[in-house]
């Protein structure tokens, strides 16, 4: 395998390793982001009924996670500098595990804080170094949707938080958390070794930390951070708030909620590896214009229409995007810093803590609109689609202002 090094056409790579580093992607994935985040919400209100925590505090535990995640994507390159990238990665998925099963008894609100916390910086560290770890071992040609499966684990963990969290409740709350835990260890160990070895890596992909911090980049850059965290804040209210739109706002079951998010799941699975595939046959900053377009009637149809089925069809496209801009963004990254691992990397890591950012005040910043509006989650979708115009705008802004001289990518 020493002879397969980053770059070579797919003719020279053993597609069986690729495949193997990819899957250890999607395991590490799965576990830092789609369970450790995404499957906390459908918990919220049995950590209530319970009487673990009153409901004036859980907010804070599913803050902790957010909170955590922008610390690790600002800590996870230095990190790596320590360590080789698939150590950190298994350490990283490992601890994940001790969080679920931390979360089996709650001893305190400190106690519970604290390991939501180290589960959101573990995730935040992965989201950070997995690109890096896995493209630079894949073909140029197929790095978008390599990226789409490695991120499906979003997808898969959106999903998964609305068909397994349910059985798992069938055997008590504590259980669910064990059963989180056995899942993820069984996901870490599956992947323990698959990863590629550090041996394998790029020289010069870890930038010294005084390097990566005095890296610079052009407008293009910069404009691209601007439009992911405004794609990302965009994405909350769906994310966040549709289940309670459609059991509360439209008075509906909670059956019929827990199916409107299991829609929303499948729409989450489709997403990373169709806007990867698409990012690889097109110009990734073209599709990224193109799914902010379907997006904006999308989110705005959701302030105006109240059919059921019409909602329906409008909840599986929209599951497509939080998940699915993850790995249009990285190949945004890509085009923009082409042929340059550790630029990439560097540029990378700071797209994923702007957008860790604009997901946190996103959060607080839509529920404190929910609150200000009685409750008017329309209202929410409809903000949320003015994001998208100015994410739109922002990039036409790119393309109608001239390149100053001496900008660079």
């Amino acid at each position: 395998m020493s002879t397969h090094a980053a770059g070579l056409t797919s003719a020279e790579i053993d597609r069986r390793l690729v495949w193997r580093y990819i899957f250890a992607g999607l395991c590490a994935s799965l576990v830092s982001i789609g369970l450790a985040r995404f499957a906390f919400t459908p918990l919220i209100p049995e950590l209530i009924q319970s009487h673990w925590f009153p409901a004036t505090t859980v907010v804070y535990l599913g803050a902790a996670n957010l909170a955590g995640y922008v610390l690790g994507a600002l800590i996870g390159r230095r990190i790596a500098n320590w360590l080789t990238n698939e150590r950190v990665l298994r350490l990283m998925m490992v601890l994940i595990s001790l969080a679920f099963v931390a979360c089996a008894y709650p001893l305190s609100f400190l106690w519970y804080f604290s390991w939501r916390f180290i589960s959101g910086v573990a995730g935040g560290v992965v989201m950070v170094l997995l690109a890096g770890t896995i493209l630079p071992h894949v073909p140029q040609a197929r790095r978008g949707a390599a990226g789409g499966a490695i991120f499906l684990g979003l997808g898969l963990g959106i999903a998964g938080s609305g068909t397994l969290i349910p059985l798992l409740l069938k055997l008590g709350l504590a259980q669910t958390w064990i059963g989180l835990a056995a899942v993820s260890a069984l996901l870490t160990a599956a992947s323990w070794f698959a990863w590629p070895s550090g041996k394998l890596a790029a020289k010069g992909v870890h930038a010294p930390t005084s390097t990566h911090d005095m890296v610079r980049f052009g407008r293009a850059v910069r404009l691209l951070y601007g439009q992911y965290a405004l794609m990302a804040a965009s994405a909350v209210p769906p994310m966040v708030f549709l289940v309670d739109f459609v059991t509360r706002g439209l008075g509906r079951s909670a059956d019929q909620g827990a199916l409107f998010w299991a829609i929303y799941g499948l729409g989450a699975i489709v997403g990373p590896p169709l806007y990867g595939y698409m990012a690889d046959r097109l110009r990734p900053r073209a599709v990224a214009r193109a799914v902010c377009a379907a997006m904006l009637p999308v989110l705005a149809a959701f302030y105006i229409t109240d059919n059921i089925y019409v909602l329906g069809i409008l909840t599986l496209a929209i599951g497509t995007f939080a998940p699915g801009m993850v790995p249009l963004a990285l190949a945004c990254v890509h085009e923009l810093v082409p042929h340059n691992g550790p630029r990439q990397n560097i540029a990378w890591t700071r797209a994923s803590i702007i957008s860790a950012v604009a997901l946190a005040i996103g959060a607080y910043g839509f529920s404190a609109l929910y609150g200000a509006t009685g409750g008017n989650h329309r209202v929410l979708f409809l903000t949320g689609a003015a994001l998208l115009v100015l994410a739109i705008l922002a990039d036409l802004f790119g393309r109608v202002v001239p390149t100053q001289h001496g900008d660079y990518p």
